[in-house]
C-alpha cells in the first residue's frame, strides 16, 4: 500500500471521532489532491551533459488559508510520497491552529551527488516552472529533507526575478533574507517541547529518562543538541551510515563538533556502534525517529522496545505497525503534532515578511511554546475523552476544524 492510500484510511477512521456530520462526499474531497503539478526540469550538468529531473508540488486543500509544505530532494521523493506529505501538511496546519492549507514539492534527486552550482539551477528550474502556482497568499514552500535555508533563498530569487522582491514567498530563508530567528531550531525545539510535556502530564521526570534517536539531520541533531543542554540523557543516535550506542549517554556537544568537521560518527570515543536496525530495538523510554517515513513498520514493529515513540519525521511508523505497537502498550505520538514546529515558526516568519518586522529569538520560541503546547493538550484530552490513541485524535480534531471551514466558506 502506498503511504497516501495508508493515510486517507487513517483519516477514514478519524471521520468516526469528529464533532461536524461528514457526507462521503466531503470525504472524497478531503482525501483527493486540490492540484497536482508535475514538471520536467533539464538542467545542464558540469560535465556539460544535460540531465532532466521531475519535481512535483502537490496542492492538498486551501479551504484554510494559502496551501503550506515544504520542498524536499531526495530519491524516493515520488508523485505518491509528495501526496502522501501534501495531506499531511493539511492536517498539521489545522490542528495547531495556524491559517494555512496543505501542500508539499518534491524533486526526485540525490543532493549529495549534486554540485552547488547543478543543485542552484535545478532550484532555479524547478521554481521557474511552478511559479504561477506560487504566491504569499496562494502558496508557500519551506524546507525539507535534502533542502536547506539556501536551497529558498533560491526560490525566493527565482521567483522575484519574474514578480519583484518577495520575500513571503517562501519561509526557512537565510535571517539575513527576512528568515525568522530560531526557523532552523523550530521543528527540534518542538519535539523537546512535546517531550516535556508528556512527562509532565504523566508524572515522569525526564532526567530519569533513556532517548534514543534515529537521525542526526536538521531535526534530529536539534532535538539531540536542545535535549542535551536540559541535561536529558541520550543513549545513542544515528545517521543513515549507521548508529553509536553509550547507556551512559552521550556527550551530544561534542558529537556536533565532532559531527561536523568529520561529517561521521566514526572515531567518535567513548561509545559503541551499531547498525540504524540496532537502534531501533535499543530498551528505552523515548525512541524519536527524526529521519525518513516508514521506518517502523511490520518487519521490525515487534522488536521495537520503548515506552513511547515520538515522530519527530513525518509518516515514520506504518498503520500495521502501530497496531503492532499498542498491543505492546507502546505509546506513539504522531507527526502531525510533534513535528509541527517548523510549520509554526514558519508561519511566523510569514507574519513578519507580511508586516516588515522583525521577532527577537525569545519572542519566536515563547509563542512557538505556547501553541504547540495548546495543541498537546487538546489532543492529549480528546485521547483521553473518545478513548482512541494519540493520531486519530490529532487528525480528527485538524479534520474538524477542514470540515467546518469548508462549511463557512460554502465549499460543502
Amino acid at each position: 500500500m502506498n503511504p497516501y492510500d495508508e493515510i486517507n484510511i487513517m483519516l477514514l477512521e478519524a471521520s468516526s471521532h469528529i464533532s461536524n456530520k461528514v457526507s462521503d462526499g466531503t470525504l472524497e474531497m478531503l482525501t483527493k489532491p486540490w492540484r497536482e503539478i508535475v514538471v520536467s526540469c533539464p538542467i545542464k550538468m558540469d560535465d556539460g551533459k544535460t540531465k532532466v529531473f521531475t519535481g512535483y508540488r502537490i496542492q492538498h486543500n486551501a479551504v484554510r488559508g494559502p496551501y503550506k509544505g515544504g520542498v524536499r530532494y531526495h530519491p524516493d521523493a515520488d508523485q505518491n510520497e509528495v501526496k502522501a506529505l501534501s495531506s499531511l501538511m493539511t492536517w498539521k496546519n489545522a490542528l495547531v491552529n495556524i491559517p494555512f492549507g496543505g501542500a508539499k514539492g518534491g524533486i526526485q534527486v540525490s543532493g549529495s551527488e549534486l554540485s552547488k552550482s547543478e543543485l542552484r539551477n535545478l532550484t532555479r528550474r524547478y521554481t521557474l516552472s511552478i511559479d504561477k502556482f506560487l504566491g504569499p497568499n496562494t502558496d508557500i514552500p519551506a524546507p525539507d529533507l535534502g533542502t536547506n535555508s539556501q536551497t529558498m533563498a533560491w526560490m525566493m530569487d527565482s521567483y522575484g526575478s519574474i514578480h519583484g522582491y518577495t520575500p513571503a514567498i517562501v519561509t526557512g530563508k537565510p535571517v539575513e533574507l527576512g528568515g525568522s530567528e530560531g526557523r532552523d531550531s523550530a521543528t527540534g525545539r518542538g519535539v523537546v517541547f512535546i517531550i516535556d510535556e508528556i512527562c509532565k502530564k504523566l508524572n515522569l521526570d525526564p532526567h530519569k529518562q533513556n532517548f534514543v534517536i534515529q537521525g542526526f539531520g536538521q531535526v534530529g541533531k536539534w532535538v539531540a543538541n536542545i535535549a542535551y543542554q536540559k541535561n536529558y540523557n541520550i543513549v545513542a543516535v544515528s545517521d543513515v551510515k549507521g548508529g553509536i550506542f553509550n547507556k551512559n549517554g552521550i556527550d551530544i556537544i561534542e558529537l556536533i563538533k565532532h559531527y561536523e568537521k568529520e561529517k561521521t560518527f566514526q572515531n567518535f570515543k567513548n561509545v559503541e556502534f551499531i547498525s540504524n536496525d540496532e537502534l531501533l530495538t535499543i530498551d528505552c523510554d523515548f525512541l524519536i525517529p527524526a529521519a525518513i517515513e516508514r521506518v517502523i513498520n511490520k518487519t521490525n514493529a515487534e522488536n521495537i522496545n520503548s515506552k513511547f515513540v515520538i515522530e519527530a519525521a513525518n509518516h515514520p511508523v506504518t498503520p500495521d505497525a502501530e497496531k503492532i505497537l499498542e498491543s505492546k502498550n507502546i505509546s506513539v505520538f504522531p507527526d502531525t503534532l510533534v513535528n509541527s514546529g517548523g510549520v509554526i515558526v514558519s508561519y511566523f516568519e510569514w507574519i513578519q515578511n507580511l508586516y516588515q518586522h522583525h521577532w527577537e529569538i525569545e519572542r519566536v520560541n515563547s509563542e512557538l511554546q505556547k501553541i504547540i503546547t495548546k495543541a498537546f493538550h487538546e489532543v492529549f484530552n480528546k485521547s483521553e475523552k473518545d478513548n482512541i490513541n494519540y493520531r486519530l485524535s490529532a487528525l480528527s480534531i485538524g479534520l474538524d476544524r477542514v470540515i467546518h471551514t469548508a462549511n463557512l466558506r460554502g465549499y460543502i
